[in-house]
């Protein structure tokens, strides 16, 4: 790699106008890296949406030839199509995928906080998504009292499909109380007010692929627990945030206190009676959230649980970002 771009103080953010762009920025800009060269490219549908930088007006400019010169780390926030067409035009710098679009790619490395990975900078890195984060937290706590099943239901909201998936549940709720039919452009299938195991067949979310990408992020990481956790993904007419339930089963006998002594230890802050119902409203911040697991026959246990589906992961890469930056 030459020295100029290890030496380089420009990041490139792809994606920027996404939820998880926007965010991004934002973080950035209060970071470490306040001050660098920040700059925002995105597919032409995005190309010339207006935003500011560093305190500076800025206009998303679509991604040309030369979008990624000189860049040092380079984030990739938009679709997961978005970042397989583009990732190849990224030379000498570091690639941080929020998208998901590299997993599986020979050069990429799954990263989250306590992953015991060595950082290389000639690598590519897929942060895990807030569900996932979620299960591989739980996977290595919860090894430590014999894990024998860990089941997974997570609840998406619609900004899981950006701001169109936002506006359309926004209109749909106006649009039901009014009496009036709903529109469908994102989901195919009305969304709010109802649950849902998939969208409409013309929607191009598909909470099946959210599934096997939550499995393909997990999967590569459990082989030192001995098992994979059981995931189903279903819609939840909600703006923001993951909310969760899962059922854990132990091999030997265990306590409350033990698994909540193991969850805080990875990084879950436990929701307590005082605190009133843990929902989706409840979070905004990147921690994960978990009520106090409550026993029920055969050595199981439940729990209910929330993330905010945005920050959670945006910190994470900033963490990253910042490692490979020393």
């Amino acid at each position: 790699m030459p020295s100029f771009e290890r030496e380089s103080n420009r990041i490139v953010i792809a994606g920027a106008s996404s939820l998880v762009g926007a965010e991004l920025k934002s973080l950035l800009e209060e970071s470490r890296f306040a001050g660098w060269d920040l700059r925002l490219v995105d597919e032409e549908i995005a190309a010339g949406t207006l935003t500011e930088a560093g305190g500076e007006p800025a206009v998303i400019q679509p991604v040309e030839e030369g979008s990624f010169d000189r860049a040092r780390l380079v984030f990739f926030t938009g679709s997961p199509e978005f970042t397989k067409v583009n990732l190849g035009a990224v030379r000498g710098a570091t690639v941080i995928d929020l998208s998901g679009g590299s997993i599986g790619e020979k050069e990429t490395r799954l990263w989250y906080p306590r992953a015991e990975v060595k950082l290389e900078k000639d690598l590519n890195y897929a942060v895990l998504s807030a569900p996932a984060t979620v299960a591989v937290a739980l996977l290595d706590a919860l090894s430590a009292v014999g894990l024998s099943r860990l089941g997974l239901i997570f609840f998406r909201p619609v900004s899981e499909a950006g701001r169109r998936g936002i506006e359309e549940l926004e209109s749909q709720t106006s649009q039901l109380l009014s009496m009036q039919s709903t529109g469908q452009t994102v989901f195919d299938t009305q969304v709010a007010f109802g649950m849902l195991n998939r969208y409409g067949a013309a929607s191009r979310e598909n909470l099946l692929s959210v599934s096997r990408r939550i499995c393909a992020e997990v999967s590569p990481l459990v082989a030192k627990w001995g098992g994979l956790a059981s995931i189903q993904v279903v819609h939840a007419p909600i703006f923001y945030g993951y909310t969760f339930a899962a059922l854990v089963e132990t091999a030997a006998l265990t306590t409350q206190a033990k698994l909540v002594e193991l969850c805080q230890n990875a990084g879950f802050h436990i929701w307590r009676n005082a605190d009133g119902p843990l929902g989706n409203l409840s979070v905004g911040d990147s921690t994960m959230h978990l009520e106090l697991p409550e026993a029920s026959p055969l050595q199981a246990w439940w729990s209910w649980g929330a993330v905010d589906n945005i920050k959670l992961p945006v910190v994470n890469a900033v963490k990253l970002a910042e490692k490979l930056a020393a």
